[in-house]
């Protein structure tokens, strides 16, 4: 069996494909490997619903093994709603059974004539018809496809109706509440009529060291017992996020400009925990136990509904930008997209956006903040593409070109930022203005070096730019392996480069690592400069009006074009294409 399963709907060709030792050596496995084979297989004249994109899914060299935090899968693609570079992960309990199928790299080209659903395992993959799977929503579709496969270990990726009607936020799901969510990869799986992916295998996971991984392992285990970070995880996941940033007056409210909410108690953990039945739940291997499943209690609208969530992000998202101070009602808008498949972030961004132009008399929909019922009701609109709808299921590059809201709408290559506000997290400017998917916190999680004191928030010189990049560096390295996110602090260099070493038997540097981050990161902004994509500036609606909460924070463009400056010449990318 070997490392690459090429898969192409249009002919119904299934092949498998050496994955080249130097390769592996050159790019260590996921982030590296799928971004050399979508830069170098989908050129600049594919567009993103073209069969001619591919949806490349990957491992890393710590899949499936017993090392916390390898729980996660990654799928690369050219994206249906910035028209550039994009890659997303996912949690849950997919990585180990997709490992354990053998492969390491499933590339997804073509377009297959009427619905069907991949079927992977060590013995091999086939193409099967999806028929009664499309149209069925991302639970139910998930179910019936693990119980097609006839294995009680297997595990799926689905798309939801969203994905199926080329909603470009859409995204791919799996065990429910998990998501592949940013920039439209379930977009690209319906526009090749791929209801879904299931995996399972028996095929034992090896890495190159197996005593020197054993020993890191556990070293990881002994220093998780008293690791604040993973006691911060437990306590109270992502959701802990809302009192630190909304303190902080960089907790985004009122579609971007706020930076706080007066009444937002109702949004925070320890609200959450006295009413929501609260549990602790787990992707294994792993010690965070961040995962939080809660339960609308009876006596509140949604009574019985039971999710993962809502993480951070989506609170924000909607309670934020749309103002619905109400965890009961933000728990059922995060079920809608999950259940229906669209990415919550994007969701809630447009409809933030959609209460402004409402306001404005720009849409026939009447909307206002704190209305969650006329969200809900928009939300829906998107995803079936109904009326205004349409427009928004678009993505926000097509509706501020058709609304007049260039400057007002907020985002960086058509991705609307994540929940940091970046006139007073400046470090999370830069990062929103230069990650190649667009306007992505994950790429360096720089609201946590900039929280920690670390470097001063509101600072825009060149240490600044240095540290980002060497915290973008390390993270593109964890994308190679796949470590979760929240694993950051630690796996700083000198064990991340033990680990490396470990699992693919080589004996790198840490120097020699930084330089192999760097590159993957040159080649994703290479990438998107070959398709025109230049523009990494944050909107107007962000550097020349103020904080409206008291607050008077303010940040202008020339703090961010010298922190652009700075970034591009640590890079050594020359000077960043004029505005």
């Amino acid at each position: 069996m070997a490392d690459v399963l090429r898969i192409d709907l249009g002919s119904g060709v299934v092949t498998e494909e050496p994955l080249p030792r130097e390769l592996t050596e050159q790019l260590i496995g996921a982030k590296g490997i799928g971004t050399h084979y979508l830069t170098r297989e989908v050129g600049p004249e594919v567009a993103p619903l073209d069969p001619e994109n591919k949806l490349i899914f990957c491992t890393g060299p710590i899949s499936g093994t017993t090392m916390f935090g390898s729980n996660r899968y990654a799928v690369y693609f050219l994206s249906p709603l910035t028209g550039g570079y994009c890659e997303c992960y996912s949690g849950g309990n997919v990585a180990p059974q997709f490992a354990k199928t053998g492969y390491k790299v499933v590339i997804v080209e073509g377009r297959a004539e009427k619905p069907v659903y991949l079927d992977i395992s060590d013995k091999g993959a086939a193409i099967r018809p999806a028929a009664d799977l499309w149209g069925l929503d991302a639970y139910e579709a998930e179910e019936r496809l693990v119980e097609k496969s006839g294995s009680p270990k297997a595990q799926a990726v689905v798309i939801g109706p969203a994905g199926e009607r080329l909603v470009r936020f859409a995204c791919i799901e799996n065990n429910k509440w998990h998501s592949a969510a940013r920039g439209g990869p379930g977009a690209v799986m319906g526009s090749k009529r791929v209801k879904g992916l299931v995996f399972h295998g028996e095929r034992p996971v090896e890495v190159a060291r197996p005593d020197a991984f054993k020993a890191l392992v556990k070293d990881m285990a002994l220093r998780g017992k008293d690791d604040p970070g993973a006691a911060f995880y437990r306590r109270g996941g992502t959701v802990n996020m809302v009192r630190i940033m909304n303190g902080a007056n960089g907790f985004p409210a009122r579609y971007w400009t706020k930076g706080r909410l007066d009444d937002f108690e109702p949004l925070t953990v320890e609200y959450m925990r006295e009413h929501f039945d609260t549990t602790d739940e787990v992707c294994p291997p792993c010690i965070m136990r961040c995962l939080k499943r809660n339960t609308v209690p009876e006596g509140m609208p949604h009574a019985g509904l039971t999710i993962e969530g809502p993480e951070y992000e989506t609170i924000y998202a909607f309670g934020g930008l749309c103002e619905i101070v109400d965890f009961g009602e933000i728990m059922y808008l995060n079920d809608v997209c999950d259940r229906l498949g669209v990415d919550t972030m994007t969701a809630g961004n447009l409809c933030g956006l959609a209460i402004e132009a409402s306001r404005r008399g720009l849409i026939d929909v009447k909307l206002d903040y704190g209305d969650a019922e006329g969200v809900a009701r928009f939300l829906h609109m998107m995803i079936e593409r109904e009326g205004v709808g349409d427009l928004f299921a678009d993505g926000i590059l097509r509706v501020e070109k058709e609304l007049g809201l260039e400057g007002v709408a907020v985002h960086v290559k058509g991705m609307e930022p994540a929940g940091y506000e970046p006139r007073k997290f400046k470090g999370m400017g830069l990062t929103f203005m230069t990650a190649a998917r667009g306007a992505c916190h994950l790429r360096s999680t720089f609201y946590k070096p900039e929280l920690a004191g670390m470097v001063e928030p509101e600072a825009h010189d060149r240490a600044k730019a240095e540290l980002l990049v060497d915290w973008e560096n390390r993270l593109t390295i964890m994308d190679t392996l796949v470590y979760c996110r929240f694993y950051r602090d630690m796996v700083q260099w000198p064990y991340i480069t033990d680990v490396v070493n470990a699992a693919i038997g080589t004996d790198y540097s840490t120097e020699e690592l930084q330089g192999i981050g760097a590159r993957i990161v040159t080649m994703t902004h290479d990438y998107n400069v070959a398709r025109g994509i230049t523009h990494e500036r944050l909107p107007a609606w962000i550097t020349d009006k103020p904080l409206d909460d008291g607050s008077g924070i303010a940040a202008g463009r020339e703090d961010f074009e010298e922190l652009l400056h700075h970034y591009y010449d640590v890079r050594e990318w020359g000077r960043p294409p004029a505005a």
